[in-house]
């Protein structure tokens, strides 16, 4: 069975000093679950597992239950594994999590702990608040070219259109079965579980129609007026934005935001929808065409593919994500560091646009430029994660 990094990294934390909580946090079918399960399995330690992903509602006595549980498995003075899945769930999660953490700390019990979950809603907000110092926080991101080639043998075209999802590898030959668990099982079960049980969405059918919708024009800008106009559902502007945001922590689609060095108006700007993973695109897609035949389409698959890697990458390297443009020119993808590192992206997909990157360097001297597409840095080298952004 094909091993990530992620469960590697969890594995040598495990066996390190009992130092902090292991959080895993990504979107669903990404592969959690399973990195755990081998990081676990490979410690060799004995361990209880228990899931807060259930329709009953769950409070703050259930985590007490289940680790007074695993305390026993270190009743001997030995260490033990307590993972507890989905604990956003849970109501008041993070102070419950807290209290028994610092009790074991205080005991010297050798109880190590391993929390995961697949929407950052509420889990991130718990960490912050209550847990702060106490963790140490594992993405899991959508898997790359690379990762789903070595585990399922894909192609650069399979890559396109089924992306980084490792549970649906395997309907993969049977595409109309594989739109199906696509559409039920991952994006009908992040919106109704992951965003609409965690957060007050007063117009579920919008936010339906609004990923619908950005998954057509993923990679594309549009503004929320017009946006407003496509939704038969229709909110108003705040409403959209924040839905947006919502759908961009379940780990489904973003609104990048126009760069510009005055945060007021890369707030302010239209955004470029885009979806995290290709196959979300592809799936949804119900437009007029063929994404793979139609040039201009199968570009903005392309672009939607480089776009979803970004993002990943920014989870995990620690850097924003915009696009740029002036006029009628354009550059799909400006990565901002922390330290003030620019790298400019563009994306050679056979989608006609004017490129606005000699523009934007005479703006932006410091900036790295990168070409994605031509025979410096193809497509498939940026989507195996093989090239440096700064």
């Amino acid at each position: 069975m094909y091993r990530r990094k992620i469960s590697t990294v969890l594995q040598q934390r495990l066996m390190g000093p009992r130092s902090f909580i292991q959080v895993v946090m990504g979107p669903r079918q990404t592969g959690k679950t399973t990195a755990i399960k081998q990081a676990v399995k490979a410690c060799g330690l004995p361990c209880r597992v228990a899931s807060a992903d259930s329709s009953r509602e769950l409070a703050g006595d259930w985590i007490d239950l289940e680790w007074r549980q695993a305390r026993q498995l270190t009743s001997n003075g030995s260490r033990a594994i307590l993972v507890l899945d989905e604990i956003q769930k849970v109501m008041g999660w993070s102070e419950t999590v807290k209290a028994l953490w610092d009790e074991d700390s205080w005991n010297d019990t050798e109880l190590l702990v391993v929390l995961s979950g697949s929407s950052s809603l509420l889990l991130g907000s718990g960490l912050t608040e209550s847990l702060a110092g106490r963790f140490e926080l594992l993405r899991s991101t959508h898997w790359s070219l690379s990762e789903m080639s070595e585990a399922f043998g894909y192609s650069f075209e399979d890559y396109l259109m089924f992306g980084g999802y490792p549970g649906a590898a395997i309907l993969k030959s049977d595409v109309n079965r594989w739109r199906e668990y696509m559409r039920d099982s991952i994006v009908e079960s992040t919106i109704s579980r992951d965003v609409l049980q965690m957060e007050d969405v007063r117009k579920p059918a919008l936010m339906r129609a609004l990923f619908e919708l950005g998954a057509q024009y993923s990679a594309q800008e549009i503004s929320y007026r017009k946006l407003l106009g496509q939704l038969d559902d229709k909110g108003n502007t705040d409403t959209v934005r924040h839905y947006l945001d919502l759908l961009s922590k379940a780990g489904m689609m973003s609104g990048l935001q126009k760069y510009d060095a005055r945060q007021v108006r890369s707030r302010a700007s239209s955004p470029r929808l885009l979806v995290h993973d290709p196959s979300l695109m592809f799936s949804m897609w119900r437009g007029a065409g063929d994404l793979l035949a139609d040039s201009a389409l199968r570009g903005h698959l392309v672009e939607t593919a480089v776009g979803a890697r970004l993002i990943a990458r920014a989870q995990t390297e620690g850097f924003e994500l915009y696009w740029w443009r002036e006029g009628n020119l354009e550059v799909d993808f400006v990565a901002k560091r922390g330290d003030g590192a620019l790298a400019a992206i563009e994306v050679k997909s056979g989608r006609v646009s004017k490129s606005g990157m000699t523009e934007f360097l005479a703006q932006n001297p410091q900036a790295k430029p990168m070409i994605v597409g031509d025979r410096n840095v193809s497509v498939e080298q940026f989507l195996r994660d093989e090239v440096e952004l700064f």
